[in-house]
């Protein structure tokens, strides 16, 4: 492999490992305040995706750089989403295949996109 396509994979394995460790401690918090407060069902759908679409961020802020991020944070959104749903499908025992993927991975496309453009055009102090 070449050097970019090292730094490629790098990119992408930092920016998909920081949004699903980001998930995974997003979702454990908000469990335990659902745990506690009884919160509407809806409520509960709006705020795991919001930790879902937060997390694909904080992946690509973290690790995009360069040029490319329309690719770099497309390809972490799409890894990351899938991953997740994958890991939460299992441990919920849902199905994998769902119109909710669907969702979730059209969210998590879009914001992995935008946020790669995003961050690769940011200054960073």
């Amino acid at each position: 492999m070449s050097k970019s396509q090292d730094n490629f994979a790098i990119i992408l394995l930092k920016g998909v490992c920081t949004a699903l460790i980001t998930t995974l401690v997003g979702i454990l918090l908000f469990s335990i305040i659902v745990k506690v407060a009884s919160l509407n069902t809806t409520v509960i759908k709006v705020v795991n995706q919001f930790i879902k679409l937060l997390s694909v961020f904080l992946g690509c802020f973290f690790s995009v750089k360069g040029e490319k991020g329309f690719i770099k944070g497309l390809t972490i959104g799409v890894l990351a989403t899938l991953i997740t749903y994958l890991l939460f499908s299992l441990i919920g025992g849902q199905k994998f295949f769902s119109l909710a993927l669907l969702i979730d991975l059209l969210f998590g496309i879009a914001i992995g996109t935008v946020s790669g453009i995003v961050t690769v055009n940011v200054k960073r102090a």
